[in-house]
């Protein structure tokens, strides 16, 4: 099984309310989902996320990782159950604030022809007036234009029409981004307050038209060019006069390792052999001749020594310790690092199971999928007729670039 992400070229956040509908946020270490009460009266302004990911690296995913060929990449669409690749979109919650008990939060595909520009402002940056017009120097996205420094406006569909298929605005302030619509084109993550707010939104959908325009050069609405994702609260929450709250995720320019990510996750298990299986009893785990370093661009094969921590006393001519015995079927790696214990793929019984063949049980890793320069611990799961058991054996390693 296997996990495999990718992380942002670029995001923002788009402001609606007055005092910043003209400020870009490109560099800011922040998005967010916020309505802000007016200044005067009882008006909320809400605020969109737009995030992208680069085409070469989506590409390389479909071609290289993937299972399939080039000539049809596009096959995602599917139970998870069944073996079917799946693309999560990653966002890890930051500082929130006066949050309403329940959050839908949406992503859309930008509409075709939309691109933006990431820009290199900060939220604490001035923004430009908004009765002047005056701008900052080597402005991006904004609530009003999709590059400021050019004058490139959103189409607000009246006298600037949007693309078919794609909509947009329907705030007190035109703008704010334009985006495919229909069931095809949603993706949804629902919480409470009290939940973990992080998002972990599935655009599979999505992310097979965008291969399909990649790979095919179709068109809408079976394919679409990729232009990233909006991020937004509902129509009916943005329109109800009531704040929700403040909703901060950590941007692709934080200095954390919580920056987005889209995920990849599919099955390249493979469990096949004639050895004993441990079924249950006391099981020691060892990695076999276990690296302390990995290099970034490279992916690594980790070998699992499996045995029984007390073996039976039998009449042998060699060790019982030598012998090569194996986990069942059920049974999975997570991987979390090893300096917040934050999970980074965690044991996902449809993506995560170790595979098996005649020197053992193992399971591969795509280093570049990890943030460079850190420490990572593997733990392991195994079900079997003892039932569920977790497995820390305090194994680290480390990605250099």
């Amino acid at each position: 099984m296997a996990y495999y992400s990718i992380f942002p070229e670029k995001d923002t956040t788009l402001y609606s309310h007055p005092d910043r509908i003209n400020m870009n946020t490109g560099r800011d270490e922040i998005l967010e989902l916020v309505e802000e009460k007016a200044t005067t009266g009882n008006t909320y302004y809400t605020s969109r996320i737009l995030i992208k990911f680069n085409n070469e690296e989506i590409k390389d995913v479909f071609q290289n990782k993937l299972p399939g060929t080039t000539s049809t990449p596009y096959h995602l669409a599917g139970d998870a159950a069944t073996g079917y690749p799946r693309v999560m979109l990653n966002l890890y919650a930051g500082e929130n604030k006066s949050l309403t008990q329940g959050h839908i939060i949406e992503a859309y595909p930008l509409s075709e022809s939309m691109g933006w520009e990431e820009g290199t402002e900060r939220y604490t940056a001035t923004p430009p007036s908004v009765t002047t017009g005056s701008r900052q120097s080597a402005n991006g996205a904004t609530w009003v234009y999709r590059n400021e420094s050019t004058r490139s406006a959103w189409p607000v569909g009246i006298s600037s029409p949007f693309n078919s298929g794609a909509t947009g605005s329907y705030t007190t302030s035109p703008g704010g981004g334009v985006w495919y619509t229909g069931p095809d084109f949603r993706a949804e993550h629902s919480f409470y307050a009290d939940d973990d707010l992080d998002i972990n939104m599935d655009v599979t959908n999505i992310m097979t038209k965008i291969s399909r325009s990649l790979f095919q050069s179709t068109t809408y609405p079976s394919g679409i060019t990729n232009n990233g994702f909006i991020i937004k609260k509902p129509r009916a929450t943005e329109e109800d006069g009531f704040g929700f709250g403040e909703l901060q995720y950590f941007s692709s320019n934080t200095h954390t390792i919580y920056p987005p990510k889209l995920t990849f996750k599919w099955d390249d298990s493979s469990y096949s052999h004639s050895g004993t299986t441990l079924t249950s009893g006391d099981i020691f785990l060892a990695l076999h001749n276990n690296k302390a370093e990995f290099q970034r661009k490279s992916k690594q094969r980790f070998r699992i020594t499996t045995r029984k921590r007390y073996p039976d006393r039998t009449f042998t001519t060699s060790s019982n310790y030598l012998e090569t015995s194996y986990l069942p079927s059920t049974s999975y790696y997570s991987v979390r690092d090893a300096e917040t214990d934050e999970v980074i793929i965690p044991f996902d019984t449809s993506y995560t199971k170790m595979s098996a063949d005649s020197d053992g049980m193992y399971f591969d890793l795509w280093m570049e999928g990890f943030q460079p320069e850190r420490y990572y611990k593997l733990m392991f799961r195994v079900d079997n007729n003892d039932g569920i058991n977790i497995h820390d054996e305090d194994y680290f390693f480390k990605i250099v670039r």
